[in-house]
């Protein structure tokens, strides 16, 4: 019901366009060759309707398919909630524990992250996934994993059709040489006389079908693990590298501080029920949330900010010194960056010869970092950083009358 009034209603119509990406059309594309060759195979091929166990078994594959599909579309159409432009807490004096959001012109509530993507702020977001084309956080968090879960539990029992399909089809077709070798067949011969004979065309479309469902089921099986890993902690992927990065941010430092992931509950029950209940909606409204009795609402937030001020003391000036067009894998810059580009998603931005900018971390052969911009440019929140080629910048140097300079442009 709730995926037919997101779609219905004319607000929200505009949703609509999220299934028009390489994600979801990949993501319904298997869904569908899945599903409908493991019916197929079925009703044809193997274990017909007119005995139990096939009609249970037909009834379970259109369960799998009805329930991975509500979730799916759950999942991409409910989305995971946003904060409100111009957003500001309610005691004014809070503000100076939160990090301001110049897109949205508005404060970051706790646990909220700015995607570019979706180009808002995002409640608890965990993050933004290509495969629903939107975010996965606050509201959608619990249709997002049992999606992952119901996924690979319905590849496996198409996965079993498809195989038993091949097998009980092709028995007394292939000779193996094997004559020590018998495996009484005369069961599965004799149950089903099949309405079509099962040709080669059928056999590659099976065996296609069934590459997509072993490869599904591995690669979701492992989402799933990973995510539920998070939600018993009551975190999200971007909290977990937050907390590496606190603890690091200590050491470094000595400062002798403790920090405690302020939203574990303790009790791994108590941390899942904030995610998954009865209603389908998650406990809390996506801007306060229930804390550990050592910390408080801007635990998390206090910490946020002195990352970011770590982040821009330890960020290193450098000087572009070659041109770079923005491309993911560019082939004018050596074998070994265009064979070693990031996996990742975020972006690649381009540079011109003179330009400055900070970077922030890298590998080897590639950066990251923030362009300084001009006045104008910083006043309209405009905001430049991404990857390029570690060959295009070279690190400026300067004396000690100029690092007051260095450090003012860092501020800006």
């Amino acid at each position: 019901m709730n995926i037919l009034s997101a779609i219905i209603v004319f607000e929200n119509l505009h949703e609509v366009k999220r299934l028009f990406h390489w994600g979801p059309i990949i993501a319904l594309t298997v869904i569908g060759v899945c599903s409908s060759m493991a019916i197929l195979d079925s009703i044809i091929w193997y274990w017909p309707l007119d005995t139990t166990g096939g009609s249970i078994n037909f009834i379970m594959l259109i369960n799998w398919t009805v329930l991975i599909l509500y979730n799916y579309f759950n999942a991409m159409f409910v989305g995971p909630g946003y904060i409100s432009l111009e957003w500001k807490p309610e005691n004014q004096q809070d503000t100076m524990y939160l990090q301001f959001c110049r897109v949205c012109k508005g404060y970051k509530a706790p646990r909220s992250h700015h995607c570019r993507k979706c180009n808002r702020c995002v409640m608890k977001m965990d993050h933004h996934c290509p495969w629903i084309n939107n975010c996965c956080g606050h509201l959608n968090h619990a249709y997002f994993t049992s999606f992952l879960l119901l996924a690979p539990l319905g590849c496996i029992h198409a996965a079993l059709i498809f195989i038993m399909t091949m097998y009980t089809q092709l028995y007394d077709r292939i000779s193996f040489g094997w004559s020590s070798v018998k495996i009484d067949m005369s069961a599965a011969r004799h149950i089903h006389n099949p309405i079509m004979p099962f040709s080669i065309a059928a056999f590659a479309a099976t065996l296609f079908a069934l590459g997509l469902a072993l490869g599904t089921t591995i690669a979701v099986g492992m989402l799933f693990f990973i995510q539920m890993k998070v939600i018993l902690r009551n975190k999200t992927s971007i909290e977990v590298w937050i907390e590496e990065k606190a603890k690091d941010r200590i050491q470094y430092y000595q400062t002798g501080e403790e920090f405690i992931f302020p939203y574990d509950l303790g009790s791994r029950w108590e941390n899942f029920k904030q995610v998954f209940t009865w209603s389908g909606s998650p406990i809390g409204d996506g801007i306060e949330w229930p804390v550990h009795e050592k910390c408080n609402q801007y635990t998390l937030t206090i910490e946020q900010l002195k990352q970011k001020h770590d982040k821009r003391q330890r960020s290193v000036e450098y000087r572009v010194v070659e041109d770079y067009n923005g491309a993911c894998c560019p082939l004018g810059k050596g074998l070994n960056t265009f064979f070693r580009t990031p996996c990742t998603e975020e972006p690649r931005i381009q540079l011109t010869k003179g330009e400055t900018i900070f970077a922030t971390r890298g590998t080897k052969w590639w950066m990251y970092g923030d362009k300084v911009l001009n006045e104008e440019q910083a006043k309209v929140g405009v905001r430049i950083r991404g990857w390029f080629p570690r060959r295009c910048v070279e690190k400026c140097h300067y004396d000690s009358a100029n690092n007051s300079t260095s450090e003012e442009k860092k501020e800006q």
